[in-house]
């Protein structure tokens, strides 16, 4: 579930109630929240458009379950303000306390070509943080496309249209969806992760790089890991962050699966005895960001902040890594692997690992440039899209959406000649660096 919009004129000042009941806009995202009778339900605004849009029911004072099995966690600060937490994400949204909905949740909206339209357009042009840096005229865009839409635009023609426009921002948090139809862009010359892709590497991983000694799996063999003889080196490869629990979809049970893995592989013995660690991120499709700096809590003795998350009507908030308590930790060197199937959370984790005391090196290629969590947006029309609206900062206010992390040392990924010629570059670099 993903809140959007900016504050609607219409809005006023609440007056002071006791409990988290009642209306609060997500600032930064686009959404007011009615909370009454047991249930959360989401509002998806704009300054043209507002849309119901998921909802949850209470399982706890504060806590709402969705159907999706995210649990959002609401706590008030005073009468005013409050916080909204989404279980596996990094950080928390910012809430406003306001008196009523906007105008207009209350009644359906046009569902012809045009409304739709103006909605799409609308929801980029208040959220989408990236249209500078990626040279794009977003009301050139506009121009250029609403004359094309009229009251006779057919479903198919409106999906064109849509794609057509989101297509140069190359972005793969960006997506346009009208039931089974689905249209998303990745960067060029990136591939997208995949069940059979991930598989394919695999093996050639087991085959080549491990002398055909099968690691031990973990998490529905999302996460594997081995030592690798004669070296004192660990290699650890990731493929996701969800998934780890296909029964229990829930943040709390992926998470589970997930220390299960680190309590295995990260035992007293081998954090005291690895001379390093390999991470390998290269075929990453993403999931919950929190999973990655619970992963980084367990490589480090000291607090850091891993990065800074902001959106255009917010301040960045500092999201820490904290020390792991009561259980071994790996301060050692590490090596992270990452290409441009290093996606999301994959690459969140990536940067999480930047400031890390104790020393790491990323080789292979630049991952696929997109940190944000999804907003889920519903058009009036029945269609729907996908679009990020965070920055993720790094200590000097940088960001990597679009070309992503670079590598420190940079190494063929997987490419068809490194599958012919039975190579894997970035693990042996990996293995040379951590040797030195």
């Amino acid at each position: 579930m993903a809140p959007v919009a900016a504050a609607s004129a219409t809005e006023r000042t609440a007056p002071r109630p006791k409990a988290v009941d009642g209306f609060w806009r997500v600032e930064g995202y686009g959404a007011v929240l009615a909370i009454r009778g047991g249930q959360l339900r989401e509002y998806q605004t704009t300054d043209i458009s507002c849309l119901k849009g998921d909802s949850a029911k209470r399982t706890a004072p504060g806590e709402y379950r969705a159907a999706d099995g995210t649990v959002l966690t609401v706590r008030t600060r005073g009468a005013r303000h409050g916080s909204l937490h989404l279980s596996g994400s990094a950080g928390d949204r910012q809430l406003r306390r306001v008196a009523e909905l906007p105008t207009g949740c209350g009644r359906a909206m046009p569902e012809d070509p045009v409304t739709a339209f103006d909605v799409f357009w609308q929801s980029f042009e208040e959220n989408y943080p990236f249209f500078a840096a990626k040279g794009i005229d977003w009301h050139a865009v506009r121009d250029r496309y609403r004359p094309k839409i009229h009251a006779d635009t057919t479903r198919d023609e409106l999906f064109a249209v849509f794609s057509e426009m989101v297509k140069p921002l190359y972005d793969a948090h960006v997506a346009v969806f009208d039931g089974e139809r689905r249209f998303y862009e990745v960067r060029p010359g990136t591939t997208v992760p995949s069940r059979e892709l991930d598989t394919k590497v695999k093996n050639h991983i087991v085959r080549r790089d491990l002398k055909g000694k099968k690691p031990q799996e973990f998490a529905g063999g999302r996460i594997s890991y081995a030592d690798l003889p004669d070296r004192g080196q660990g290699y650890l490869r990731i493929s996701g962050f969800a998934g780890y629990d296909t029964k229990d979809p829930s943040y709390a049970a992926q998470l589970a699966e997930l220390d299960k893995a680190l309590d295995t592989v990260l035992t007293p013995a081998r954090t005291a005895s690895l001379k390093g660690l390999i991470i390998d991120l290269r075929v990453n499709g993403g999931g919950s960001d929190a999973l990655g700096l619970h992963i980084a809590e367990r490589l480090t003795d000291t607090p850091y902040i891993a990065y800074r998350k902001r959106t255009q009507y917010t301040r960045p908030q500092p999201i820490p890594v904290r020390p792991a308590r009561d259980t071994p930790r790996y301060t050692g060197p590490v090596a992270v692997l990452t290409g441009g199937s290093t996606v999301s959370a994959g690459e969140t984790f990536t940067q999480a690992l930047i400031d890390r005391p104790g020393g790491t090196v990323r080789i292979g290629q630049s991952t696929q440039g997109v940190f944000s969590d999804v907003m889920d947006r519903r058009l009036p029309n029945g269609m729907a899209v996908w679009l990020p609206n965070e920055e993720f900062l790094t200590r000097t206010g940088d960001t990597f959406d679009g070309p992503g992390i670079p590598p420190h040392l940079r190494t063929p990924v997987f490419t068809k000649e490194e599958f012919k010629k039975n190579r894997d570059s970035a693990f042996d670099k990996a293995v040379a660096v951590l040797r030195d």
